[in-house]
């Protein structure tokens, strides 16, 4: 039934998180070890939005809605939401001008700043894209849009379930759970191309080549090679990024996701050296 036997890491990582978040919430104090798991998890979710919306788990298709619905609830936001800003706008664009999730809309600098207030710009952006594409299905697929109105009533529900049978917990295990998910991706969106070239057949993503992030995030770090082949499954990108990897810029392949953060946003803010420079806009300069 799974279209990929690596899809089972997938399952297990998702009955973990229902799991934990149910020990979690019926766990008489907090417990941050377990929170903090539960976090990872979270996180995990959008990955997992990311990958099924470019090719779905499952070869059934009833198996495949319901699947969305469960990313759906512990994501905070439905899936479907992925089409049209990231399946039909972000890799047809690749963070050009038309791109919604375009890391320079507001500034081209990338500091921390730039950074932090990425996700709530990004997102807001969106939302028109999302808005849109969900009534256009009314007219053009109404099977599709009955799908996509059964993502949102789980997750009403879902979240309505929860404040009702424990306010201070719904806002502990599950909004805060489902922000950091949803702002974590767009943060990784920013990482994976700011101050990149978009117009580069090879240079127009940064990737985080570390067996970390690519085993805990299920091969996320790969930028390049996605954008290339976005219907590649994320178990065969690593074989097809070694194929590629000698044709990026070496200061385009870093190998640790958290070393990058911390050099580029705490230690650029007082040593230059550790900041980014903009290849977008050298190649600009050099247009002129």
């Amino acid at each position: 039934m799974l279209r990929y036997k690596a899809d089972l890491k997938t399952l297990i990582w998702m009955v973990s998180a229902t799991a934990l978040f149910f020990v979690l919430w019926n766990m008489e104090t907090f417990n941050g070890w377990l929170y903090a798991l539960y976090l990872y998890l979270s996180i995990c979710f959008s990955v997992f939005a990311h990958n099924h919306n470019h090719l779905p788990v499952w070869k059934n298709k009833i198996l495949n809605q319901i699947h969305s619905c469960w990313i759906t609830l512990f994501y905070g936001f439905p899936v479907f939401g992925w089409i049209p800003t990231h399946n039909k706008n972000h890799h047809r664009h690749n963070n050009r001008e038309k791109d919604d999730t375009r890391t320079y809309m507001v500034s081209e600098k990338n500091n921390l700043w730039t950074l932090l207030i990425y996700p709530t710009l990004s997102g807001a952006v969106q939302q028109k894209s999302i808005a849109r594409f969900y009534k256009q299905q009314y007219y053009k697929n109404k099977e599709q849009f009955f799908y996509y109105t059964l993502q949102i009533v789980c997750l009403v529900a879902w979240v309505a379930t929860a404040f009702i049978l424990d306010w201070q917990k719904a806002l502990i295990y599950v909004v805060i759970p489902q922000q950091v998910s949803l702002n974590t991706v767009l943060i990784f969106n920013y990482l994976q191309h700011v101050h990149a070239d978009e117009e580069s057949e090879y240079d127009h993503s940064r990737n985080i080549v570390g067996w970390p992030l690519n085993f805990f995030l299920f091969n996320n770090g790969l930028h390049t090679i996605h954008h290339m082949k976005p219907g590649l499954h994320w178990s065969k990108t690593p074989e097809a990024h070694q194929k590629i990897e000698h044709l990026i810029r070496p200061d385009l392949n870093e190998k640790y996701a958290l070393w990058f953060v911390f050099r580029v946003y705490i230690l650029g803010l007082f040593i230059p050296r550790f900041r980014t420079n903009s290849l977008r806009l050298a190649r600009k300069a050099s247009e002129k």
